[in-house]
């Protein structure tokens, strides 16, 4: 046993203190698969090429850039575009020379250099899911942190919310609505997180792709889940899986949300597999055309990544277009 601290502190330093999860050598495609990673991560580099046409933008950030995937399967389908990583390890050795790099602090932390930015496309891929923060449970009518013990993922209740926390809460998730025992995941270090690096844009578009809730589907017990090596297991802040909740998307200050699957479609990507006949005529551009018809589905699927909520903040002179 260990001392409990907030989900919160404890959540934060399993996946990003010195040993945290993110620090690992084998990284997060070790443990689970995004949309970001191998032919999937091609599809959406080259919708997200159209999109940075689309608003003007000839600079792409990639926040919670993982080992560079995403930022590799860009530089390949446009080397015209400059292209910026961001996350919490240091430069991936594999990625291309001319792709560059910030070391963030992980969480709601962002590195000071990314600042001033313009004419840019900066995407926040998966990131908002994994901002920790505070963890609460009705407890007699009123909400209150849980706290949690690092070693055993044992809960105990804490004292109850901190004004701002409980202001976030009676706004997007009111404890008036709920039963006892309901859990909360209150998003206000995501809501700053985002202000903060949309404040780091002086002209161009912020989008965040991410699992999310709204007010009239907030999950009852919570969304709090962690992954390792595939499997979904307890969620235990002991740095050896990930720890990941969804976001309350309407929380988040936007001029649009969408889901994924239809931003996808508005940037042409599309789901229809190739006729059997060129297989008989292009053995090798059929199976390529099979595999990316393949990956299209899956970013498509409602069910999974075409489920994401797409939210979209403009900054200066750009204009989202839908």
């Amino acid at each position: 046993m260990a001392e409990p601290l907030p989900w919160r502190d404890a959540w934060h330093v399993a996946l990003y203190g010195p040993e945290g999860f993110y620090r690992a050598a084998d990284g997060p495609a070790g443990h689970f698969a995004t949309a970001a990673q191998g032919p999937l991560g091609e599809v959406l580099a080259e919708a997200l090429g159209g999109l940075a046409d689309r608003e003007g933008a000839v600079h792409v950030v990639d926040v919670g850039a993982g080992r560079g995937e995403l930022l590799t399967a860009l530089r390949a389908a446009r080397p015209d575009l400059g292209l910026t990583g961001v996350d919490v390890v240091e430069r991936p050795g594999a990625l291309p020379d001319d792709i560059a790099w910030l070391r963030s602090p992980g969480g709601a932390g962002l590195p000071g250099a990314l600042t001033d930015l313009e004419d840019v496309l900066v995407v926040a891929n998966e990131w908002l899911d994994v901002v920790p923060c505070t963890v609460a449970r009705v407890e007699g009518g009123r909400l209150v942190a849980l706290l949690v013990d690092p070693v055993t993922g044992a809960e105990t209740p804490g004292p109850p919310l901190g004004a701002d926390d409980a202001a976030w809460c009676a706004a997007h998730w009111p404890a008036d609505d709920l039963p006892d025992g309901a859990r909360v995941e209150v998003g206000l270090a995501r809501d700053r997180a985002w202000d903060d690096l949309v404040g780091r844009v002086r002209r161009g578009t912020v989008v965040a792709a991410d699992y999310g809730h709204t007010r009239g589907n907030r999950p009852p017990g919570g969304s709090l889940v962690a992954y390792r090596a595939g499997t979904l297991v307890d969620p235990v802040p002991d740095g050896g899986c990930d720890l990941t909740a969804h976001v309350a998307v309407d929380s988040l200050t936007a001029d649009t949300v969408t889901t994924q699957a239809d931003a996808l479609r508005g940037l042409g990507v599309d789901a229809a597999r190739p006729s059997v006949e060129d297989a008989r005529t292009d053995p090798a551009g059929y199976l390529a055309a099979l595999s990316r018809a393949s990956a299209a589905a899956s970013l498509l699927d409602p069910r999974g990544f075409g489920g994401f909520a797409w939210v979209a903040r403009r900054v200066g002179a750009a204009d989202w277009r839908t």
